[in-house]
């Protein structure tokens, strides 16, 4: 018995291998907890959280933010304001047009005394059917027959001033209605107290009539000559 006991060990010689302590589970774990954090530290350190940085550094972004959203504003009104000037300036620049009521005629009779009375307009000869045309912009407060100017029409400007279009053969307006400079009115005629196909043209300002030669020349029409003011920069914008 003795014998079988002490030869066993040689049974195992060199066979025999120290043990070593198992690995703890536990040691593992805290180990992958350990890299993560430090993996979240260095993310942290990349991308800091908004609330890590310095005050002072978010009040220079946000003040820069709202800098440049103020200049993006005053961009935008300063484009608008240049657009409205410039819309302004052309509304202006077309209500400033003055016209020839004709595109030929030949000029007859003038302002002023003729066989004892005053002749109030000036009469400009053309065929009977050609369109005449608006000096200026205005609204059309008489469109009709109207005594000795026969078939007329009155239309009265933005400045108060008036312009009567008589013996016209037909009327291409109503009252009540907004013209600008060169929309067609009607047809030279011979209508009323006519002494042939013209168009009698008259200028009231302050209901009183004045020489439409001197006063449409003012205006940079030359009705004698047949020169209008459409050959300026404005008009031809």
């Amino acid at each position: 018995m003795r014998q079988r006991l002490s030869s066993e060990p040689d049974r195992y010689r060199g066979r025999r291998r120290v043990p070593t302590p198992p690995r703890s589970r536990y040691a593992a774990v805290v180990t992958t907890a350990f890299v993560g954090a430090g993996i979240v530290a260095l993310g942290a350190n990349a991308l800091p959280d908004a609330k890590s940085v310095n005050p002072s550094v978010l009040d220079e972004l946000k003040q820069a933010s709202i800098t440049s959203q103020d200049v993006a504003a005053r961009g935008d009104s300063g484009d608008r304001a240049s657009r409205d000037s410039r819309a302004d300036s052309k509304a202006a620049t077309e209500q400033d047009v003055w016209l020839l009521p004709l595109h030929s005629y030949d000029f007859n009779t003038a302002y002023g005394m003729r066989w004892g009375k005053l002749h109030t307009g000036i009469d400009l000869v053309a065929p009977e059917g050609t369109p005449y045309l608006a000096i200026h912009d205005g609204t059309v407060t008489k469109a009709g027959w109207f005594g000795g100017y026969g078939y007329a029409v009155i239309v009265q400007h933005p400045d108060g001033s008036e312009a009567i279009y008589g013996h016209s053969s037909e009327i291409n307006v109503q009252e009540g209605q907004q013209v600008k400079a060169g929309d067609q009115l009607g047809l030279v005629g011979n209508t009323g107290h006519s002494y042939g196909s013209q168009l009698h043209l008259e200028v009231h300002v302050n209901g009183q009539p004045v020489d439409p030669v001197p006063w449409l020349k003012d205006r940079g029409v030359d009705i004698q000559l047949q020169i209008e003011a459409i050959y300026s920069d404005a008009a031809a914008s």
